[in-house]
């Protein structure tokens, strides 16, 4: 049986395309919906185009590097899997999902979100009598624009350096490559949750040993743990960012070492916090500081491109030198959804 896949003229053009991705256009030419009922169910665009040419991209049986340059078409094949990889390496072990409320696509690179800022009495529900006015919620767009920034790394690699290198070798670097990538929007996600985004909504910033968290400086406890959790009203703090040194700081309190909690770390690496947050240690948060969010209403991310990669360079020269990159940023919607606690 005759497949449209097989039949395909690929060029370097699809991944210009304003708006689409080489992804989206093939997928275009070659919907995966025409494939129901067949053994190619399941697979996109891309990985049928993978299996016209017999490019086996994962395993110990994987192909080298060179498989992909071997026709004129193939070749153009090649940036779309350097991206795909780099962007499993971005979203593996990734807690940008866990700290944002919701992802945003923008086609450009100065971004202005909205916000609501109510008082306290706005907060308040009233009860409306009859005729009475009924209180309003006003959302209005920010005054200053959300810069986004472009992240991204350098390969550098001569085709004779790689070419007989097996795909799934050479998938260990682009990974790394997205996981540094990764590594470098958390830190943009933690500076903007900090210090905000330039709209005046930094965090507010408590400290141990000053009211109204209870201590002594320089030491974490429960109490101030409570105390810092209690701030958070109406919000709820389901979302704990922490650095190293104060993961160890909370694993060392006995609220934390009762059997079960030590049972399921040991197990699973998870730790059950008893504030019922959940607890992502990270070194994007400075030495000392707890950063305590609503994650369901205290950070956008705004994507301005997904990882993008110079496909003239790895399609024409054969590696050399190329860009990944990816631009992102980061806004904040609701101030008092996120503080900051420094011990």
């Amino acid at each position: 049986m005759a497949y449209h896949f097989e039949n395909i003229k690929l060029e370097k053009g699809m991944y210009g395309r304003s708006g689409r991705t080489f992804a989206q256009t093939l997928e275009e030419l070659d919907p995966s919906e025409h494939y129901r009922g067949t053994p190619l169910e399941g697979l996109d665009a891309f990985q049928r185009q993978l299996k016209r040419f017999d490019i086996k991209v994962k395993g110990a049986g994987s192909d080298r590097v060179e498989k992909f340059f071997h026709t004129t078409d193939s070749a153009v094949l090649f940036p779309e899997f350097v991206s795909r990889v780099v962007r499993q390496g971005l979203e593996e072990g990734c807690i940008l999902p866990d700290i944002t409320a919701t992802v945003t696509h923008f086609d450009g690179m100065d971004y202005r979100s909205i916000a609501s800022v109510p008082s306290e009495d706005k907060k308040r529900l009233l009860r409306v009598e009859e005729g009475a006015e009924i209180p309003q919620t006003t959302i209005q767009t920010q005054e200053n624009l959300v810069r986004l920034h472009k992240r991204g790394r350098m390969l550098v690699a001569s085709y004779e350096a790689i070419r007989f290198q097996r795909l799934d070798l050479f998938s260990v670097t682009l990974r790394q490559i997205g996981a540094y990538i990764g590594r470098m929007h958390l830190e943009d996600a933690v500076k903007v949750l900090q210090d905000g985004d330039g709209n005046g909504n930094a965090a507010e910033k408590l400290a141990v040993g000053t009211k109204p968290i209870s201590g002594t400086k320089g030491t974490l406890s429960y109490g101030a743990l409570l105390d810092f959790w209690s701030q958070f009203d109406p919000y709820t703090m389901n979302t704990l960012l922490v650095s190293s040194d104060m993961m160890l700081a909370m694993l060392k309190l006995a609220e934390f070492q009762n059997p079960l909690t030590g049972l399921n770390f040991q197990g699973t690496g998870v730790l059950s916090n008893p504030l019922g947050a959940k607890l992502l240690r990270t070194s994007a948060v400075p030495a000392g500081t707890i950063i305590g969010l609503d994650r369901s209403c205290a950070l956008e991310q705004i994507c301005g491109s997904e990882i993008t990669v110079e496909y003239d360079k790895l399609i024409d020269r054969q590696l050399e030198r190329a860009a990944i990159t990816s631009i992102s940023g980061f806004a904040k919607l609701f101030p008092e959804a996120s503080k900051v606690l420094t011990v």
